[in-house]
């Protein structure tokens, strides 16, 4: 890409950041500089048909019809400016400047006026004529060109994505409030819509895209552009939702200033009961939803449709915890595939982009572990592909791509295939925020191959990227997490302090009024130890009996008893329940069986041979699904011998007193 073009065009709108300084606060630079941009960009687009819509709204004032349509035409593009005025005019009238830009942009179209509403544009425009830099900011957009014959709509998209990364980096974002390097889109978007090249290549071709947090619209741009290189004469209808208003007013926006449809780019919170697209399904979803961004302020309308609609909504597979709301896009996608009919015809195809924690946060049988069981055991997981670090603007994190689809081809049904990128990056000459690693086009597209033929590769030892592509079946990612018990063993020995607890609890108290007799009949057996329960409750009993006083009994009472009287021992005796052994909560432990092993048979293997009396309680046993990429992919290396080691110490040691006698040399 050309980073000197953007970066320039960049340069020259933020520059206007000089003459905001001290009237505006540095956040608050984009608020200004954002809009005006995307003003600039419209007048351009304009320009050319500027004369003839004017001309058009004059000959049709006053008459009682719709003149939408024959403004439309006049203009050559879905919106349209019926004044005469521009950004040179205003500018060059300082006195007016204020009144004449609102009158401007009042005489653009409903559809344009409405992304420019959303910046609260008026508000700026009052606050810069109250300052008296209204005129000059005007000047500055004025001698901006942005004319689509010198900088295309791709172009277009990269200055916007700079403005709001530098936007970002003064209002201080999350990482997880970042945009997509448009070569990682790329990337997306082949592997997304690669396989299908032959079903798209045939005439007739329609597609409906979606992008649920579309930001300024890069990835669906994208898919568009794809679809369209392998079929000119497709038709692609794009669709997204945004929450951000300045994000959403570029990305509808930029579909306006190329003639389509920008009624289907929707503002508003996709996750919860205001999704913009509810009863439509898609050919194509992408998305790169924030990472690690919490979910509290939608949670009552997400847990009431995954109470109230359970499998009828969107989220009936689980919830993930409150901090991460990255498996609720998810949800949210799969509602929308297109279902596979008995021809398999139909279906969809999902990417998203996800940092590590959805690969396996959460233990069996918590929300993240059904969600990712319930796509796994459908079958829909298609691929999982890890990316370099540090490829985004506001964040070095490790970022995967989830590939999903309901229509998977008869070899790759029932597998999983794993692909390791993390190796193919270029470092960038100049860092942009986080950002100091891209993909070149070169890796893009061995990505992109190693991609199609994983299969393949996987099986072919001899193949020099066998080692970045791994295949599974699906259960290979479940396992059963079970319980495994061993025995309370217990010695029972009465103690001064085991004394006193008896003698203070409820049950005595209640009996005996005074418990001090109870204390006095039993300390001469302090410092007796008894192997079984039942020889200490007979010492004891006898010795309160025989003294003509009555012994305690009820369960309240054997229960403090045990507590004070018995120590666990492991030669101690096995304390039975109803018959059966009872569990010693302290020697509890965890093992994750993989779902194709019988637990029976790794009890045997794994567990009997270190606790020969331990065994499992199937009642507490849960499935739990995970992907643990890093773990398939980890090559151990052999630490280094202890004579090198040594070896290396030592001349660090003479180093070190070799530069001591110099310092030393020369003091003296």
């Amino acid at each position: 890409m050309d980073t000197g073009k953007h970066s320039e065009l960049a340069n020259h709108a933020w520059s206007v950041a000089d003459l905001l300084r001290g009237d505006y606060k540095q956040s608050d630079y984009g608020k200004v500089i954002l809009p005006f941009t995307v003003l600039r960009r419209l007048e351009c687009v304009l320009a050319p048909t500027r004369d003839a819509v004017v001309a058009k709204a004059e000959s049709l004032a006053g008459k009682d019809i719709d003149v939408h349509k024959f403004l439309t035409m006049a203009a050559g593009a879905v919106f349209y400016n019926t004044s005469d005025l521009t950004l040179k005019k205003i500018a060059a009238d300082p006195t007016y400047a204020g009144k004449n830009l609102l009158a401007y942009i009042n005489s653009f179209s409903e559809n344009a006026r409405e992304v420019l509403e959303k910046y609260e544009f008026a508000q700026q425009i009052r606050k810069l004529d109250s300052a008296g830099l209204l005129y000059q900011v005007v000047g500055k957009f004025a001698d901006l060109d942005l004319r689509p014959e010198v900088v295309s709509n791709h172009q277009m998209g990269y200055v916007f994505e700079e403005l709001i990364r530098r936007f970002a980096e003064q209002s201080n974002e999350t990482a997880g409030e970042h945009f997509t390097p448009r070569e990682v889109i790329e990337l997306m978007v082949n592997l997304l819509i690669a396989p299908d090249a032959d079903l798209l290549s045939m005439p007739g071709v329609v597609r409906r895209v979606l992008d649920p947090a579309c930001g300024t619209g890069g990835m669906l741009s994208s898919a568009e552009a794809h679809i369209t290189a392998l079929n000119p004469q497709a038709t692609v209808d794009l669709y997204g939702q945004e929450l951000n208003p300045e994000s959403w007013a570029i990305c509808r926006s930029d579909l306006m200033i190329k003639g389509e449809d920008s009624e289907n780019i929707v503002l508003g919170n996709s996750l919860d009961d205001n999704d913009g697209h509810p009863k439509t399904k898609f050919d194509y979803m992408l998305a790169n939803p924030p990472f690690g961004v919490e979910w509290k302020k939608i949670k009552d309308d997400v847990e009431w449709e995954a109470a109230n609609l359970g499998d009828a909504g969107r989220y009936g597979a689980g919830l993930p915890r409150i901090n991460d709301g990255s498996l609720l896009f998810l949800q949210h996608m799969i509602s929308k595939m297109k279902p596979v009919n008995a021809a398999g015809e139909g279906g969809s195809r999902i990417a998203i982009v996800f940092n590590g924690s959805p690969l396996f946060t959460g233990a069996a049988e918590s929300g993240e572990s059904n969600i990712r069981r319930w796509i796994i055991e459908n079958d829909w997981l298609e691929a999982v592909v890890a990316l370099p670090d540090q490829l985004f603007y506001n964040t070095g994190i490790s970022t995967y791509f989830w590939i999903l689809t309901n229509r998977k081809k008869p070899d790759h049904q029932g597998k999983v295939v794993l692909l390791d990128a993390r190796d193919h990056w270029v470092k960038m000459r100049k860092s942009l925020g986080d950002k100091r690693k891209q993909l070149s086009d070169e890796q893009i597209q061995e990505i992109t191959r190693l991609y199609g033929d994983a299969l393949t590769v996987a099986k072919d030892p001899t193949h020099p990227l066998h080692g970045k592509v791994k295949v599974f079946d699906n259960e290979d990612f479940g396992y059963r997490r079970i319980t495994v018990e061993r025995p309370l063993k217990l010695r029972f020995e009465l103690t001064d302090e085991g004394l006193d607890q008896l003698a203070s609890s409820a049950p005595v108290r209640k009996q005996y009024g005074d418990s001090d007799v109870f204390s006095v009949l039993l300390a001469p057996l302090v410092g007796t130890v008894w192997k079984g329960k039942a020889d200490a409750v007979s010492a004891m009993r006898d010795a309160v009996v025989g003294a003509g006083e009555a012994w305690p009994s009820g369960a309240p009472f054997a229960k403090v008893f045990r507590e004070a009287i018995g120590t666990r021992d492991a030669e101690g005796e096995v304390q039975m329940h109803k018959g059966v052994p009872e569990p010693d909560s302290d020697l509890r432990d965890f093992e994750n069986v993989p779902l194709a092993e019988d637990v029976d048979e790794y009890l045997v293997r794994e567990v009997l041979p270190h606790v020969a009396d331990a065994w499992i309680d199937r009642t507490k046993t849960k499935v739990g699904y995970e992907v643990p990429f890093t773990r398939h992919f980890y090559i151990s290396s052999p630490p280094r011998p202890l004579y090198e080691i040594d070896a290396e110490l030592k001349a660090l040691e003479a180093e070190i007193q070799n530069l001591l006698g110099e310092v030393t040399r020369g003091v003296a």
